[in-house]
Parts: C-alpha cells; sequence; structure tokens
C-alpha cells in the first residue's frame, strides 16, 4: 500500500493552503512563488487536490479518466468520485480528525459500511449507504472525542447519528458544498492537453 509520507505543514505552505486542517499548518507563512506559467498554476492545483484526498499519480490519474467519461463538467465530476472515496467519508463524518487517520482506520478494519468490514480506503460509498465505526471501538476515547468534537463540522450530504457512532451519505455533493480550496478546471486542462 502506497501512501504519502514527508512534512505535512512545509507541502501546506508551498501549495498555499491549509491542507490538512491542522491549526499551526500555515504558521511560517506561504511559500512566495514567483509569477507562475498556466502550466504551473495547473500543476499546484493538480498537487492540491491531490494532498487533500491523499492520493497519489497513478491512482488521480484513473479517477481522472473516470471523471471525463461522465457526462456532467469533469472538473466537478472529479471532485465529486473523491469526496465519495470511504477514507474521506470517514474524515468528513468525523470518526478522524485528519484523512490520513482517517485511512489507517480504514485499512485496520475499524470501520463498517452496512454492517459490513470494508478496508479498502479507495472504496466508493454509493447514497445510502451507513458508514460505522465497530462496536469495539466505540468505546476509544480518542475516536470518541473526535466524533462529538466535530459536532459543529456538518455538510448537507452528510447525515449523522451521534447515538450509533455512524453517518450516511444522503446524496452527491454539489461543488458548492464541497468545503476545498481549488481550482479543478485547471485540473482537467492539465490532462486535457
Amino acid at each position: 500500500m502506497a501512501k504519502i509520507m514527508g512534512p505535512r505543514f512545509k507541502l501546506s505552505r508551498r501549495l498555499g493552503v491549509n491542507i490538512y486542517g491542522h491549526p499551526k499548518a500555515l504558521k511560517r507563512g506561504v511559500v512566495a512563488h514567483k509569477k507562475l506559467s498556466e502550466y504551473g498554476v495547473q500543476l499546484i492545483e493538480k498537487q492540491k487536490i491531490k494532498a487533500y484526498y491523499g492520493v497519489l499519480e497513478r491512482q488521480f490519474k484513473r479517477y481522472v479518466q473516470e471523471a471525463m467519461k461522465s457526462k456532467e463538467n469533469p472538473g466537478v465530476a472529479l471532485l465529486k468520485i473523491l469526496e465519495c472515496r470511504l477514507d474521506n467519508l470517514v474524515y468528513r463524518i468525523g470518526f478522524a480528525n485528519s484523512i490520513r487517520q482517517a485511512r489507517q482506520m480504514v485499512n485496520h478494519g475499524h470501520i463498517l459500511v452496512n454492517g459490513k468490514k470494508v478496508d479498502i480506503p479507495s472504496y466508493i460509498v454509493k447514497v445510502g449507504e451507513e458508514v460505522s465505526l465497530r462496536e469495539k471501538y466505540q468505546k476509544n476515547e480518542m475516536f470518541q472525542n473526535n466524533f462529538l468534537e466535530l459536532r459543529t463540522f456538518e455538510l448537507p450530504y452528510i447525515e449523522k447519528n451521534y447515538e450509533n457512532f455512524s453517518g450516511q451519505l444522503v446524496n452527491i455533493p454539489n461543488r458548492e458544498e464541497i468545503p476545498i480550496e481549488v481550482n479543478e478546471v485547471a485540473v482537467i486542462e492539465l490532462f486535457s492537453k
């Protein structure tokens, strides 16, 4: 299993956005870029999306190809596919406080989809499927704190059940509902050359 390693805050400063949601990520400022070419801007936008979702290049290319086949705007389709990944939904529901922690929780088998263990972070969750924390981990203090502290972080396409430690994908998100700062059109332009 390949995963992104390396300094997270350094990457956040280079890309100019707080990718990991950590309060100290941009404490030391943002790296000032010289005037970037059109290709440079497209490349930075691609790196932002890859970092937001913790996806490596080869898998990202597959998602872009899938998005280009869809009937809607390919940039929005790409974000919708990435937003429905299991590791991302575990993070958005609030079981984990970072995408890395969410990926680890899925890999270690702590997450159930419709009552069945799924340990593949790239599993695409369909509308109506329930994502829940395994019963023996519901008593874990760290998971409880993550889930209950993130009550204020509500998204319209996710319905949370605080008693059962679960969440459900209610509908495929619209672009306005996806909480990331990125220009997805530049990424599609980069791949359509």
